[in-house]
């Protein structure tokens, strides 16, 4: 399920300003791990342990990490705070199964963050990154996809400029979840929260 938000207590103590940088494939252990970690926090009681454990051997592969780092078409970020990964965003081409989507247009096709970060900023940090790296070669139309019940990141993506256009099934197992397809027009003013050098 795409762009998570991991419900977490308050992180009034967190303190430390976060470092966000691009993944390198010493990353793909640690990776793997807080992704599975993270789906599960986030969304692990809405299925049966067969479906959850399937789609997590499957989706969160140190294999596919490495991949993903590797190509050049797509850019991972991680999040680090106190030096530790407590998060990370991934971009790249759009293949959401919308009819208008083109082979010019781009995805912030993962989101997450451990519980406990959230609402301390390091999601809109990651997001403003995927984003300006998306458009660094000039407007350009940006998808992703949500869940249909992740109120509070339907708000926040709103705020960035996209709004729901279509629905999809996402697969979790035998599972099948409802999700939000929401697209960024080209040309969207940008406004950003956190302007600085990991853009």
């Amino acid at each position: 399920m795409p762009l998570p938000a991991i419900p977490g207590t308050s992180v009034g103590a967190v303190s430390c300003f976060p470092t966000i940088r691009r993944a390198i494939a010493a990353d793909v252990p640690t990776l793997s791990e807080l992704s599975a970690i993270a789906f599960t926090q986030a969304f692990g009681h809405l299925y049966a342990p067969a479906d959850l454990a399937r789609f997590l051997t499957g989706a969160y592969s140190q294999e596919s990490y490495a991949a993903l780092i590797a190509d050049p078409t797509k850019a991972l970020w991680v999040a680090e705070r106190s030096g530790q990964v407590i998060g990370y965003g991934l971009a790249g081409p759009c293949n959401l199964p919308h009819p208008e989507v083109t082979e010019a247009d781009g995805e912030i096709k993962r989101l997450y963050l451990l519980a406990g970060h959230q609402g301390s900023g390091v999601g809109s940090m990651l997001f403003e990154t995927a984003m300006s790296w998306l458009l660094a070669d000039g407007p350009r139309v940006l998808w992703l996809g949500v869940w249909s019940q992740n109120h509070g990141a339907q708000r926040l993506y709103n705020r960035y400029g996209f709004t729901k256009v279509g629905e999809y099934e996402f697969p979790v197992g035998e599972h099948r979840d409802r999700e939000f397809i929401f697209r960024r027009p080209r040309g969207q003013p940008s406004v950003w929260a956190y302007p600085g050098s990991f853009h």
